[in-house]
């Protein structure tokens, strides 16, 4: 199903985080999809406070991925520095996929790997504003 939503706000994205957020179960994936800048790991910062997560989320663009505790583990990767589907493989994301909620910032490398429950969001800018769409 796909859903397209305006975001005219940070409040906005704070306010789709937090309806995601109840969806989510052990096991499913969300793919966030964008150009630098469009508010991937906003997002993410925002939806982990909703699962329960007390510490600074931050973007793994650097260390490629970071692992909170909250509701469940929530794996938390960014594949902008990769190159290639076996250093998303290096990473050993077959061993967690299942045991909490992985969210991939750039995940294009990690599209033939990913199972389970996979929520794509695609976020852009529109007008002056931020857009999602999003397909699960």
């Amino acid at each position: 199903m796909k859903k397209m939503i305006i975001l005219r706000s940070e409040t906005d994205t704070i306010k789709l985080a937090e309806e995601i957020a109840p969806t989510l179960k052990k096991g499913d994936i969300i793919a966030l999809f964008g150009e630098l800048g469009t508010g991937k790991t906003f997002f993410t910062k925002h939806l982990c406070s909703f699962l329960g997560v007390r510490e600074n989320v931050s973007s793994p663009s650097y260390v490629l991925m970071n692992e909170y505790a909250g509701k469940f583990p929530i794996y938390h990767l960014d594949l902008y520095r990769l190159e290639a589907e076996e250093e998303v493989l290096e990473l050993g994301i077959h061993e967690f996929l299942d045991q909490g909620l992985t969210i991939i910032e750039w995940p294009e490398l990690a599209k033939n790997i990913l199972q389970g429950r996979t929520i794509s969001i695609f976020f852009s800018f529109e007008d002056g504003f931020r857009k999602v769409e999003i397909d699960s």
